[in-house]
């Protein structure tokens, strides 16, 4: 789509009420009218596109580029951890980690528990690739220990979030330090630093809150133990384990060779080094995972071939439904990113006269709500106060303060215009209203705590 054939005409005021009524409608046919949510999405961004002014002959293209830049990162992560959840749930796997989880840890404790292997995780791995490569360990808990799967799976949704949105080498703090000039080992030092407490009070204490207040079955979106494919001899945790770091492993690797050949500590140019960095790719790293896990948990373990394929095929169908929703939750996100919205709320919101840390906290996260993406928020922002960090002779740890306080503003108030709204919504399958009152909140939640320790750390730099 090329949008530099157009200029917005409308003002701030005219574009924030399209942004609030397109909501308000998406709302109302979802919740009250009970219309599906991909054709609410779908219809909602179309009329969105219209009424912001996208010339006729874009509105097409800004619908496909918004749903297909969404899939392009969503699809394939989603698919092939849904094919590696299969593979886990019914040869037993997941439960065999479940049990040595709990004799380690206790029954109290496994929310705990898997909230701390879920930040370890999501050191590397982006959130969506991180909750879907969870998910059934998490099913397994839930379903072993019983209870709401929100007391189980808020922690571990949480814990990606918060790893994702405020730690290197993620790229919205990356890009974020980048144009600061933040010194990237810094930021992502007191990021951890930040990372933990913020998880604990908003992920960890909420998810168990919330999971004693509603209550969720445990989905069998990937399957159930008891299904007619079941597993004969389980795997052992060690095995488990070792399957679930090996993408873990793959992604670590990308991100230290990509650092060293941007230091030129090694050859960046040889050949050698962008086959490594590919294989080192999320989608590619769970591709080599599940076929690692075929022979592993299927054909090793005495499953024919055509036992594992048909396990597999198995795992796509109950996805479709997240990831076409997701799909159009992203493009409902890039109507309201080219129809102007963003930047006509950047252009308002650099005139205040706030302090640079607060500033950038209410930048980032007015954008956030307006568009939905998190990182499109946070490197907006990051651009928006450049000017005023680069010429305002900060110290090094004052500049790595403001990037947390932007990565806080980037996660606040996640709605019904970002995709991973949508992801974690249908994978616990709870209704719109439900995901409100849990996901968003708790992403609220992430954004405050974070910028309140990010001032603290501002303030005494």
């Amino acid at each position: 789509m090329n949008t530099d054939e157009w200029t917005q005409t409308l003002g701030t005021g005219p574009l924030l009420g399209i942004a609030a009524c397109a909501i308000a409608v998406l709302l109302l046919l979802i919740i009250t009218l009970r219309v599906h949510a991909f054709l609410a999405l779908v219809a909602v961004s179309l009329a969105t596109a219209f009424a912001t002014g996208i010339p006729a002959d874009q509105v097409i293209s800004t619908l496909t580029d918004g749903f297909g830049s969404t899939l392009a990162s969503v699809a394939l992560l989603v698919g092939l951890g849904a094919m590696l959840g299969r593979l886990l749930e019914v040869s037993g796997g997941a439960r065999s980690l479940t049990d040595a989880l709990i004799r380690r840890f206790g029954e109290k404790r496994a929310p705990l528990a898997l909230g701390v292997a879920s930040l370890l995780f999501g050191f590397p791995i982006f959130f969506d690739a991180g909750l879907v490569v969870m998910l059934p360990i998490i099913f397994s808990v839930a379903r072993r220990l019983g209870g709401s799967v929100l007391l189980y799976g808020l922690p571990a949704a949480g814990a990606f979030s918060v790893m994702h949105v405020y730690v290197p080498p993620h790229p919205g703090p990356v890009a974020a330090s980048t144009l600061l000039g933040a010194d990237v080992g810094l930021v992502t030092a007191f990021a951890v630093l930040l990372a933990v407490p913020t998880w604990y009070l908003t992920s960890y204490l909420y998810g168990r809150w919330a999971g004693k207040r509603i209550d969720l079955p445990v989905p069998a979106i990937l399957g159930t133990e008891d299904d007619e494919d079941t597993r004969t001899e389980p795997p052992g945790a060690g095995t488990v384990a070792g399957l679930l770091l090996l993408p873990l492993v793959l992604i670590f690797a990308n991100t230290g060779l990509t650092t060293a050949g941007k230091a030129g500590w090694i050859n960046s140019d040889a050949g050698w080094f962008d086959v490594l960095v590919a294989l080192g790719s999320t989608p590619v790293a769970l591709l080599i995972t599940v076929f690692v896990a075929m022979y592993v948990l299927g054909t090793r373990r005495g499953r024919g071939k055509d036992v594992v394929e048909r396990l597999l095929d198995s795992a796509l169908g109950p996805v479709c439904a997240i990831i076409l929703i997701t799909g159009a939750g992203g493009m409902f996100g890039g109507v309201l990113r080219a129809s102007g919205i963003g930047d006509a709320l950047s252009d308002a919101l650099t005139g205040l006269g706030l302090p640079v840390i607060v500033a950038a906290y209410v930048i980032a996260t007015v954008l956030r709500i307006a568009q939905g993406s998190a990182t499109v928020a946070l490197t907006t922002a990051a651009g928006l106060v450049q000017p005023l960090v680069i010429g305002g002779g900060f110290g090094s740890v004052e500049v790595v303060a403001i990037v947390l306080a932007l990565a806080a503003g980037s996660v606040t108030a996640g709605h019904v215009n970002d995709s991973g709204f949508w992801l974690v919504g249908r994978f616990f399958q709870m209704d719109v209203k439900t995901t409100l009152k849990t996901w968003t909140v708790m992403q609220t939640t992430i954004g405050l705590v974070g910028f309140a320790l990010a001032s603290a750390l501002y303030l005494v730099a």
